[in-house]
């Protein structure tokens, strides 16, 4: 039987009754209320995270110089760099949101991690966030050069959410060529356009992800002509040239169902693939740190040691 953590499940009833009301007033949802909204909750229940030097510099890239944040934690190794793709449904978010978060990520592995400031909808739709990141990976070695900071220009792509969407989209392009990713981490990540799995439906009202806001975040995202379909991750061609992957799904999250198959893809085609499924966590979970702090540190120390193991 499933069984929502208790303290999500008190938080969730005072969520779900604002949202009701938002719905019968007609509030109308926008890129600034969201934006605001994830920032807020990122705010209220994380905390600040661990003491270390970050600076900001320039990648460049055929149509934006991509503006990142570099994490440098104390005694990093440099055989491999993080490259991290935040979330927010490719709308919301920020590198400043996701400063906390990020240097939890960078203190477990015990490396320089580079948040990337990629555009987002609805003013740049589309493959916009996929080419910034791609710029990012192709072009963080002279960038960290200027910078003086060590590396083997080598990288680990992670990300959550729509972040994880991203990373996953870059990967699957990367494929064809002779890259130097050495392993992906998705987070919750949205990996079906479609919206076609099981989870939608199935945790798609009441777990603060709902799939109405789903649609519209795609909604805002593709304003052209693209075919969702072959957009997505989940429905693209599976090499055994992906990299190793960790994937991290919630039972409440109505993306569970295509990380899952994503991963079976994975396995199908012989990439290594290790899984974390938190059973009583819904997405997000991570920006909610301080109602589930077992669960925040659990995936933190997995993802630590998922990367040394890559060494």
């Amino acid at each position: 039987m499933r069984q929502l953590n208790i303290k999500l499940s008190e938080w969730l009833e005072t969520v779900n009754e604002q949202v009701a009301l938002h719905k019968a007033q007609g509030v109308e949802a926008t890129p600034i209320s969201a934006r605001e909204g994830l920032a807020n909750l990122t705010r209220t229940y994380v905390e600040p995270g661990p003491e270390m030097p970050a600076s900001e510099t320039l990648v460049s890239g055929n149509k934006y110089n991509v503006p990142v944040r570099i994490y440098l934690p104390e005694n990093a190794a440099t055989d491999t760099t993080i490259i991290f793709c935040h979330g927010g449904g490719q709308m919301s978010g920020s590198v400043s949101v996701y400063d906390p978060i990020c240097r939890r990520i960078a203190d477990a592995c015990a490396r320089n991690l580079v948040s990337v400031d990629y555009r987002r909808s609805p003013e740049n739709p589309h493959p916009a966030g996929v080419e910034d990141l791609l710029a990012v990976v192709r072009g963080l070695g002279p960038a960290l050069d200027r910078k003086s900071v060590a590396h083997q220009n080598r990288w680990i792509l992670m990300g959550d959410s729509g972040g994880g969407a991203i990373t996953a989209a870059v990967t699957r392009l990367l494929q064809h060529e002779q890259h130097n990713i050495t392993a992906q981490v998705l987070i919750y990540p949205s990996l079906d356009y479609t919206l076609s799995m099981p989870s939608v439906v199935e945790n798609g009202s009441g777990y603060l992800l709902e799939k109405e806001k789903i649609d519209w975040y795609f909604d805002n995202n593709f304003q052209g002509a693209e075919n969702r379909l072959s957009c997505s991750p989940l429905h693209g061609e599976f090499t055994k040239n992906l990299p190793s992957t960790l994937m991290i799904t919630a039972e409440f999250c109505p993306l569970r169902d295509e990380g899952i198959a994503y991963g079976k893809k994975l396995r199908e085609v012989n990439v290594p693939l290790e899984t974390l499924h938190l059973e009583d966590m819904i997405h997000t979970f991570l920006n909610l740190e301080s109602l589930v702090p077992d669960a925040c540190a659990k995936v933190y120390r997995h993802i630590g040691e998922f990367v040394r193991k890559l060494d």
